[in-house]
């Protein structure tokens, strides 16, 4: 009975999740579904492929996914090199005491809303002669300090034995740390990789006050100028939404295998 019981609680998790995407692709089919009263008239109405095709071909919503996909995938390297590295380095070189105040500033960045570094970091870019150009929407997100907590707090569970036997063998320290310890750190870091890309694939805020040039807008914020110009047309709205949602189910299926085991990793003992 309460195998069940958990069961349905799960099924109707998973309705409220699944609900709001098959809603977006029921809309995106069809021409006008503002003019439908009722669930029932839209679901039973002919469907259309055209506001995809519309989509592709107006706007430039070509270059806003591909900038999207320059900007996140050059994002998402970049925090899996420097995420790694950094933690590898606070818990294997730097994981005592005395230096515990280093781990500690990095923390103290998770604590620093987004809205706080706004207006200064508009400034640096400016400064730099950065705004209006690719730097500014990928390089001051090369690394994440919650990329950096995650994979540290992993790499602890990580066995030093393996790294010894490896440094008796003669192994180098970067053979060590990229041929030995990060495959053992691949359930991690694909959830690393899932986290980092979605977030600046979704990102809006920044890439809206850094980029004024049409051809260096991202996915957001061209779907908010389309939003503008289309004065709200639901179909076309939501079959650009929908095409955007595409990478990131395509990551998560890709790592879906890692990202559970690093969500179960803890759960089993022997």
């Amino acid at each position: 009975m309460k195998l069940i019981f958990r069961y349905v609680i799960l099924s109707f998790v998973a309705l409220a999740m699944i609900l709001p995407l098959g809603l977006m692709i029921l809309l995106s089919l069809k021409s006008t579904p503002e003019q439908y009263t009722s669930f029932w008239d839209l679901l039973t109405s002919s469907f259309t492929v055209l506001n995809y095709t519309d989509a592709f071909s107006s706007d430039n919503y070509t270059i806003y996914f591909l900038n999207s996909i320059l900007v996140a995938t050059v994002i998402t390297v970049a925090n899996l090199l420097f995420c790694y590295t950094s933690a590898y380095v606070f818990a294997r070189k730097l994981n005592t005491k005395k230096t515990a105040w280093l781990f500690g500033t990095v923390l103290l960045v998770l604590f620093i809303p987004a809205q706080v570094i706004m207006i200064p970091l508009y400034k640096m870019m400016a400064v730099f002669g950065w705004l209006d150009t690719y730097a500014a929407l990928i390089l001051p997100w090369l690394v994440s300090p919650f990329g950096i907590f995650l994979v540290k707090q992993y790499l602890e569970s990580v066995p030093k034995d393996i790294e010894e036997a490896a440094r008796i063998d003669g192994a180098s320290e970067l053979r060590i740390i990229f041929r030995i310890v990060m495959p053992l750190c691949k359930p991690i870091l694909s959830v690393l990789t899932v986290y980092i890309f979605l977030f600046h694939w979704n990102s809006f805020l920044f890439p809206f006050l850094f980029v004024s040039d049409p051809n260096l807008r991202t996915l957001p914020v061209g779907l908010a100028f389309y939003l503008g110009k289309q004065s709200i047309d639901w179909g076309h709205l939501m079959a650009g939404a929908g095409i955007s949602s595409l990478p990131v189910l395509i990551l998560f299926l890709f790592f879906q295998k890692q990202i559970i085991q690093s969500l179960t990793s803890g759960a089993l003992k022997e």
